[in-house]
């Protein structure tokens, strides 16, 4: 294939996008307004700690390999995944714990533990999980669902499987245990959902990680990135960092190429949107040209939750606490609903600590520990005033460590520093600061999702959080698949194995 692709983003999916295209045969230029390639996928080092920014948990890491054997190269050669375990360690308010991951009968194990008649609700919760993962992700992830027939081709299957319920519903029929359904409900948070909200459809991610495990990529993410990036420079495919898109130049139906906020036009033949569509429907595009029904779904879709994350490091090691931690707080629903119904931010939070030093120790200096914390939060819609509320959120958050799990903190925390979703509106252009784009309901799903093929421009295509599969790295990196299937699409290219 000959002509030009222009990817404008680069996080996972728009380098996954980049790499894609660029095994088609297309001349392949990033755009990224940071000052380094990965999206979220940044990488903080501050006093000798290193922090990863974005996303931690690899669940799918065939789809990383997919991309280095594109070329003719393996992954493992670049850089190493190590498996976890336990994959997470949940605390619970009274001080119980329980270790998710391993073995099938390792989990089996930990869940007799804590309610012995709903060792065999599990093994039916992973039969159904299955289920839901051959159609959601087997068949569905790389579809391109642009046109309602293929959408229409799928409601006997996601009626079958009870689509139209919640993660919390279906889990609620396999479980009794109240620990055990939050433990196992909590997935949707990984991807920007409620579980009391989120489609049940999501519940293919428990399989998922029961199929392939839960990694670390060792080096961190951005060690990820870096190897990604290389391997994109290597396939001559050309990178420009610190620019941002202003505008997207359109003729007609097609869109000549972008605008950057330095005045410099970048034409091509085909462009990729990698970031919010949120934003790119509110700012990027000709507002004339943008179909009715594409704006209804700008103007109505409801958003993710946002997030807040405190880095930080300790100048000693806490051993006893795993790679991935779920601290959970006293409420459950409540607490959920306060953050994607009500807009408030609570005096209480459940919260994700991740301690890579567990499994890497180059994150800190000898006999130190890296930390970041992260806090599901209401986005900017809600009006909250975070130059006011972060310093009372961070000393909340520390106090309750300190309590808690991290006993000590107070005395041994470094280098504390934060990210709103002020932080996430500004460095990521995500609208209203939101964390994953829109929230995956099931009327925000499949073709109810933003198209990875943009309505009313035959030459734009989607990838990312916001558009079709979804949120979280797997969703991500499949969105690229979808791209690279509707770029041979419009060239008329068979499809290469």
């Amino acid at each position: 294939m000959t002509g030009s692709a222009l990817v404008i983003g680069s996080g996972f999916g728009g380098i996954a996008s980049a790499l894609r295209l660029r095994a088609l045969g297309l001349d392949v230029h990033v755009i990224e307004r940071l000052d380094e390639i990965g999206g979220r996928a940044q990488v903080f080092e501050v006093d000798g700690y290193k922090h990863d920014a974005g996303p931690t948990v690899i669940t799918a890491p065939f789809l990383f390999d997919e991309l280095f054997e594109l070329f003719g190269e393996k992954r493992a050669d670049h850089i190493e995944f190590r498996e976890l375990n336990p994959w997470y360690r949940f605390v619970f308010p009274d001080g119980d714990q329980f270790n998710y991951g391993g073995t099938l009968e390792e989990t089996l194990l930990e869940i007799e533990r804590i309610e012995p008649k709903d060792r065999a609700g599990y093994e039916s919760l992973v039969t159904h999980s299955k289920a839901m993962f051959d159609i959601g992700f087997s068949e569905l992830a790389h579809q391109p669902f642009h046109q309602i027939k293929t959408m229409a081709k799928q409601i006997p299957h996601l009626a079958r499987l009870r689509s139209d319920r919640s993660v919390w519903d279906m889990v609620c029929q396999h479980l009794s245990n109240d620990k055990l359904r939050q433990a196992f409900s909590i997935q949707p948070l990984l991807v920007g959902g409620s579980p009391f909200d989120t489609t049940s459809i999501y519940g293919l991610i428990h399989y998922l990680e029961r199929a392939y495990g839960i990694f670390f990529a060792m080096g961190g993410t951005g060690a990820l990135v870096a190897q990604l990036k290389q391997l994109m420079l290597r396939q001559g495919i050309t990178i420009q960092t610190g620019a941002t898109v202003s505008k997207i130049l359109t003729s007609q139906n097609r869109v000549s190429g972008v605008k950057l906020d330095s005045n410099d036009v970048i034409t091509a033949d085909y462009t990729v949107f990698n970031g919010d569509p949120m934003y790119l429907y509110r700012e990027l595009l000709p507002q004339n040209q943008i179909p009715f029904a594409t704006r209804l779904k700008r103007d109505y879709s409801k958003l993710s939750m946002g997030l807040y994350v405190l880095f930080f490091g300790t100048d000693m090691q806490y051993p006893d606490i795993a790679h991935h931690t779920i601290w959970m707080g006293q409420r459950y629903r409540e607490l959920l609903d306060d953050i994607f119904h009500r807009q408030i931010l609570a005096d209480d939070f459940s919260l994700y600590l991740h301690r890579p030093t567990a499994t890497d120790p180059s994150f800190a200096p000898s006999g130190h520990d890296s930390f970041y914390v992260l806090a599901p939060v209401p986005h900017q819609g809600s009006g909250i005033d975070w130059a006011i509320e972060e310093p009372k959120l961070r000393e909340r958050i520390i106090d309750a460590l300190d309590r808690t799990i991290l006993p000590g903190l107070k005395e041994h925390i470094q280098a504390p520093f934060s990210m709103t979703p002020d932080q996430f509106s500004d460095d990521y252009l995500s609208y209203k600061g939101a964390g994953f784009s829109i929230a995956p309901l099931f009327t925000q799903s499949a073709w109810f999702r933003f198209h990875n093929k943009a309505e009313g421009f035959d030459n734009l295509f989607l990838a990312g959080a916001g558009t079709h599969p979804g949120a979280g790295m797997p969703g991500v990196i499949s969105s690229a698949k979808v791209v690279e299937r509707l770029v041979r699409e419009a060239t008329h290219q068979p499809e290469v194995v």
